[in-house]
């Protein structure tokens, strides 16, 4: 599987602490060993469509506070769009 980060994801990533960026790290590690759909499964990733305006994409926790946004454009590119802080 082919993962793009769009420019804002790459601009997000440099902002967000150290252990945010370890576990994008870890999650697309498992995305390299199970594949999307088995990452999905993994309960701990909470990874679930959006609703509303963003609809089409989906996103998976990084923890309680960060999301990683991500569009898949084929069965084989991924693309992450955004790594936010969540708001409540």
């Amino acid at each position: 599987m082919i993962i793009k980060f769009s420019k804002k994801a790459q601009k997000d990533l440099d902002k967000v602490p150290e252990h945010v960026q370890r576990k994008m790290l870890d999650w697309l590690d498992s995305i390299t060993e199970k594949g999307l759909a088995g990452t999905r499964k993994v309960k701990g990733w909470h990874d679930e469509p959006l609703k509303g305006e963003r609809k089409g994409q989906r996103s998976v926790r990084l923890n309680i506070s960060y999301r990683a946004i991500y569009v898949e454009e084929t069965g084989e590119i991924l693309e992450v769009i955004e790594v936010n802080r969540h708001k409540y």
